[in-house]
């Protein structure tokens, strides 16, 4: 859960290798500048990594830097989601996620939003399977908030469409909270999701 805790408190860990920096670099770009705008250069000014070491951690230049860019952060996202949707109840888990990405909002500036998300609207003609990861991505987390309301006794369609809900909601919200530079999309999301959540199962 170390980038859970990154995001609450605006720090990174301290990492040995240059691989690892460049991968937390690739990934807070991500965050804040997008795909497209994530560059090698980008990251080696970020991180300090020595451009030497580029093609020997990642040979497959900028493409393999985001790829494990993204696998690493759609792993630490996907075990913090799981881990919230097996100990608690659907809107307890609803309330934290929220109260994560609201801390990490503010704490950001409103810089700061989904890497995955970033990865998953932009053009990827020249690394489809960049846009593919995403995907899986995404679809862990779907099954992870579907699995967690069928064990609350939500009828299996109704989990399903939930769950899509849910992720779609909170992905656009993050997104409104950085244009409008206030968390109040993101409030209003949560509300309405509460409504949806306890209207009937």
């Amino acid at each position: 859960m170390a980038a859970t805790r990154r995001a609450r408190t605006g720090t990174r860990p301290r990492l040995p290798d240059a691989r690892a920096r460049m991968i937390t670099g690739a990934i807070d770009s991500l965050r804040v500048h997008g795909a497209s705008a994530t560059s090698i250069d980008r990251v080696l000014a970020a991180t300090g990594a020595p451009r030497g070491s580029v093609y020997h951690h990642f040979p497959g230049g900028r493409t393999e830097l985001l790829g494990r860019a993204l696998d690493a952060a759609g792993a630490t996202m996907s075990e913090y989601i799981e881990h919230l949707t097996r100990t608690h109840d659907p809107m307890t888990a609803l309330e934290q996620f929220a109260a994560l990405w609201r801390h990490t909002l503010c704490e950001s500036d409103f810089r700061a939003g989904c890497p995955v998300f970033a990865i998953a609207v932009e053009t990827n003609d020249d690394a489809p399977e960049l846009a593919g990861t995403a995907a899986e991505i995404f679809a862990r987390w779907h099954r992870a908030l579907t699995e967690q309301l069928l064990r609350h006794d939500y009828p299996p369609a109704r989990a399903t469409r939930l769950a899509s809900l849910t992720v779609a909601a909170i992905e656009g919200a993050i997104v409104l909270c950085r244009i409008h530079r206030e968390t109040t999309p993101l409030e209003d999301t949560v509300t309405e999701l509460r409504v949806l959540y306890t209207g009937g199962q």
